[in-house]
């Protein structure tokens, strides 16, 4: 478990540091894109960041939704498959918001505060529980509890980050020469 997690933030930096190559990638006439710049509401940083937060935790809370129906299931290995996609389903929402912003770059940092709050808050409940963490009868081993909180703050950190990265940097304009 280690490995993934080690294998993920070692893709989260790699992500951020080729962000601008894929940040470009993405094609101007995206749909999602194009109804969010359209959209009176999302020119003002509070509704723009609210959405982008709400987002967040839809995603969250679809994976988490996810993660649980399959824990029913006992297939191996499929949780992975939906951690991953969710990684990338939250990335191409903050590119696309990142993309449909058009206001000012403080306008943006605003924006992205807002919306990557959510992760630390979660950051900051998960690091709570990890803190407060005490068996609940005697005898009782919270190794693998402590094991899991620790993983959940160091994912929701990077998720954080990640988010706030992505969408609180704009790209830069390029001048024609």
């Amino acid at each position: 478990m280690s490995l993934f997690l080690l294998l993920g933030l070692l893709g989260m930096i790699l992500f951020l540091w080729f962000k601008r190559p894929i940040l470009d990638k993405q094609a101007e006439n995206n749909k999602l894109v194009d109804k969010l710049s359209k959209a009176t509401w999302f020119q003002s940083f509070w509704f723009a960041g609210l959405f982008l937060f709400c987002m967040n935790g839809v995603l969250f809370f679809l994976a988490g939704l996810g993660l649980f129906i399959l824990g029913y299931f006992t297939i191996p290995f499929v949780h992975l498959l939906v951690m991953v996609l969710a990684v990338c389903v939250s990335i191409y929402l903050w590119i696309s918001v990142n993309k449909a912003w058009q206001g000012t770059k403080s306008n943006r940092l605003k924006m992205s505060i807002i919306g990557s709050s959510f992760y630390l808050i979660l950051t900051f409940i998960f690091a709570y529980l990890y803190i407060t963490l005490e068996p609940t009868y005697p005898g009782e081993d919270i190794f693998m509890a402590a094991i899991g909180l620790f993983f959940a703050i160091i994912v929701t950190l990077t998720a954080s980050i990640t988010c706030f990265i992505i969408t609180g940097f704009g790209k830069k304009k390029v001048a024609n020469s």
